[in-house]
C-alpha cells in the first residue's frame, strides 16, 4: 500500500504542477484545472494527496528553507558553521545561530511562502470536493467526508507549524479570499487549530498500513499533544491535563497504528532504517519510495560531507553543512547506543573496503577524513572556536536516518539494500508522545517527577542500553529533574526538529548560552513576519521586537 501511495504522489506531482505555481501567484487553481478535474476517484485522490510531497519540502530537512531549518539551527544542538571556503552563504546560518536574523531574511520568507503554499494545497481540494456531489466524483459519502477531514487536519498541521514559527498570522480557508488577509493573534490561531482538529478527527481515517505518510486520527491526536504541550508557551494558559488525555489516546491505540497496535519499537533503529514503514511506533511521516516513484528524502544535502557516498556505499553526497554543536556528543553516556548509532565521529573508512580511509577534499585534501567534536582550524593549530572557524571535518555528524547502501560491502556483505533511499522521515513517533506525557505530569506536579513519569522515560531510554548497562541508568524521581528531562529530550530527539520549541518551553531559548552563542532577546522566540510579505499585504502586523 505504501507503494500505491507513492505512485499516486508521483502522479499528483505531475497533474498539479501548473496549478501549484499559479496558486503561488494568487491565481485561482480551480479556474485553471478544477472544471476538468475531480471526475473520478483517482483524480480526487490525486488532489487529496498533493499536500504530502509538498510537505517533504517544508517540514523535513529537505535542503530548503522551510520549518525544519529555523527550528533546529536556532537551537543549542545543531549549526552550519563556515568551513574554510564553504558554508558562509551570506551569513544566514550565523544569523540563525546567534539569533540576529532580520525582517528581510530570504530564508525566513521562503519558509513563510512554502508553508502558506501548503495551506493553499489543502484549501483548494477542500473547497472543490465539498461542493461536488459524490456521483460526479465516483466516490461514496463516507469517502468524501474522510477526504475532507484528512485535508482539514493537514491544513491544521500546517497552521500549527506556522504559528510555531511566526505566532501571529492570518487564517485563510479559501483560495484567494480575502486577497489581503489580516493578522490574527496567536491565541486566535491556537483556537482555530484546536477546533479544526476536534471537528474533524472522528471523520478522518484511523492510522493503518494503507494510511502511511498521510494524516489520520493518530496524527490528529499527536497534533493535540503538541498543541497542549506548548499551550502555556504559546498562549499563556497551561493545558497539561489535555496534553495527558491526548497522549493517552495514542498510547491506548485509539488512533490506530501503521503496523497493528501502536507500540514502542523494541530498539532505537527501527524508526530510522530504510524499512521504517514497518515500525510500530511511527504516527505520522513523510513517506518515500525511490525505487518506484523516484521520490526520496532530501536530508543528504544539509547533512552529508562532500564524499559521504564513500562512507555509506550510496550514491549521494552533500554540502558538508549541518554539524552537531561542540560538546553535545559528550552529553551522551559512553554506553548509550544512540551516541554510537546516530552520530558519526572519528576516522571515516570506505564502505566497500573498511581498511581504506576516506580522504578529504579541502583542508584535508588527500588526507584521512576524521570528524572531530570541535569547530576550529586544527590544521593550523588554532584554538579559536566559533561559527567562522570551521574546517571540512569540523563537528560530529548526522547518522540517525539510514539511507541504505547501493554497493555491496567487502566480499558481498552486506548485499545492496533493496530499499535504498526509501527511508521515511518521521514527524511524530510514539516515543515523543511518551516524553510529552511525562513532561506534562511533571509540570502538573511542580516540576517533580513521579513513578509514572520516570517509567515513561525509562521505557524509551532503556532501548539505547544493553541489559547490563541499564541497571545503573534508569531514572528515579530524584534524578529526573526538569533540566535532566530537557537534556534527555535533546539526546532522544536530536535532528527531529523540536529543539527550538523545547528550549522555549523550558525558558532557555533566549536566556541560555551554548558553545559561542550568548543570550538573545525574549522577542526572538518568534520570527519576524517577512518584510517581503508585508510589502505585498499591508494588513500583516509585525511581531514585537522587529
Amino acid at each position: 500500500m505504501k507503494s500505491k501511495l507513492i505512485l499516486f504522489i508521483a502522479l499528483t506531482s505531475i497533474l498539479c504542477t501548473t496549478a501549484c505555481k499559479k496558486q503561488l501567484e494568487e491565481k485561482d487553481y480551480h479556474t485553471l484545472l478544477a472544471d476538468n478535474f475531480y471526475n473520478n476517484k483517482t483524480e480526487v485522490l490525486s488532489a487529496v494527496l498533493r499536500p504530502y510531497p509538498h510537505a517533504s519540502a517544508w517540514v523535513t530537512c529537505s535542503g530548503q528553507d522551510g520549518w525544519w531549518r529555523p527550528s533546529e539551527m536556532s537551537g543549542d544542538q545543531l549549526a552550519w558553521p563556515t568551513k574554510g571556503r564553504n558554508g558562509e552563504d551570506g551569513g544566514k546560518w550565523k544569523r540563525l545561530h546567534y539569533h540576529t536574523w532580520t525582517n528581510d531574511e530570504a530564508g525566513i520568507n521562503n519558509a513563510w511562502s512554502l508553508m502558506f503554499w501548503a495551506v493553499g494545497l489543502c484549501n483548494d481540494p477542500i473547497e472543490q470536493i465539498s461542493k461536488r456531489d459524490i456521483a460526479s466524483m465516483g466516490i461514496t459519502q463516507a469517502e468524501k467526508d474522510s477526504f475532507v477531514a484528512e485535508l482539514k487536519l493537514m491544513r491544521a498541521f500546517t497552521y500549527l507549524k506556522l504559528m510555531d514559527l511566526f505566532g501571529n498570522i492570518p487564517i485563510v480557508t479559501q483560495v484567494g479570499i480575502p486577497a489581503k488577509p489580516e493578522t490574527k493573534s496567536k491565541a486566535e490561531v491556537f483556537a482555530f487549530i484546536e477546533s479544526e482538529i476536534k471537528a474533524n478527527i472522528a471523520a478522518a481515517p484511523k492510522l493503518s498500513k494503507s494510511q502511511i505518510g498521510r494524516m489520520s486520527q493518530a496524527g490528529a491526536y499527536a497534533m493535540l499533544v503538541e498543541l497542549y504541550l506548548n499551550a502555556e508557551a504559546w498562549t499563556g494558559t497551561a493545558r497539561w491535563d489535555d496534553c495527558i488525555a491526548a497522549a493517552d489516546q495514542l498510547i491506548n491505540n485509539a488512533g490506530g497504528g501503521q503496523n497493528g497496535a501502536m507500540a514502542l519499537d523494541p530498539n532505537i533503529k527501527d524508526q530510522f532504517k530504510t524499512t521504517n514503514d514497518l515500525s510500530k511506533e511511527v504516527i505520522f511521516s513523510i513517506a518515500y519510495n525511490y525505487n518506484i516513484a523516484n521520490f526520496g528524502p532530501k536530508f543528504t544535502g544539509d547533512f552529508f560531507h562532500f564524499k559521504q557516498q564513500e562512507i555509506y556505499g550510496g550514491g549521494l553526497n552533500g554540502n558538508d553543512g549541518v554539524v552537531v554543536v561542540p560538546g553535545v556528543y559528550t552529553t551522551y553516556d559512553a554506553a548509550d547506543q544512540r551516541r554510537s548509532d546516530w552520530l558519526l565521529i572519528g576516522p571515516m573508512f570506505k564502505f566497500v573496503d573498511p581498511k581504506t580511509p576516506v580522504l578529504g577534499t579541502e583542508e584535508y585534501n588527500g588526507l584521512p577524513l576524521v570528524f572531530v567534536d570541535n569547530i576550529r582550524k586544527n590544521k593550523t593549530g588554532s584554538t579559536v572556536s566559533n561559527m567562522s572557524e570551521g574546517e571540512e571535518n569540523s563537528g560530529v555528524r548526522f547518522n540517525k536516518y539510514k539511507m541504505g547502501n547501493q554497493l555491496a560491502g567487502p566480499g558481498g556483505v552486506p548485499a545492496p539494500d533493496p530499499n535504498y533511499y526509501n527511508t521515511d522521515w518521521n514527524i511524530y513517533r510514539l516515543t515523543w508522545i511518551y516524553f510529552a506525557k511525562a513532561e506534562a505530569i511533571m509540570r502538573k506536579n511542580g516540576g517533580i517527577a513521579n513513578a509514572e513519569a520516570c517509567q515513561l522515560i525509562n521505557d524509551c531510554k532503556k532501548r539505547a542500553f544493553s541489559a547490563a548497562d541499564w541497571t545503573t541508568k534508569a531514572y528515579t524521581p530524584a534524578t529526573l529533574t526538569l533540566d535532566e528531562l530537557l537534556a534527555e529530550r535533546g539526546r532522544e530527539f536530536i535532528f527531529e526538529g523540536f529543539r527550538r520549541d523545547d528550549l522555549i518551553r523550558f525558558g532557555k531559548f533566549a536566556t541560555a548560552s551554548w558553545w559561542d552563542h550568548v543570550p538573545s532577546a525574549a522577542t526572538k522566540t518568534l520570527f519576524p513576519i517577512p518584510q517581503q510579505q508585508r510589502d505585498l499585504n499591508s494588513n500583516l502586523k509585525q511581531n514585537p521586537g522587529y
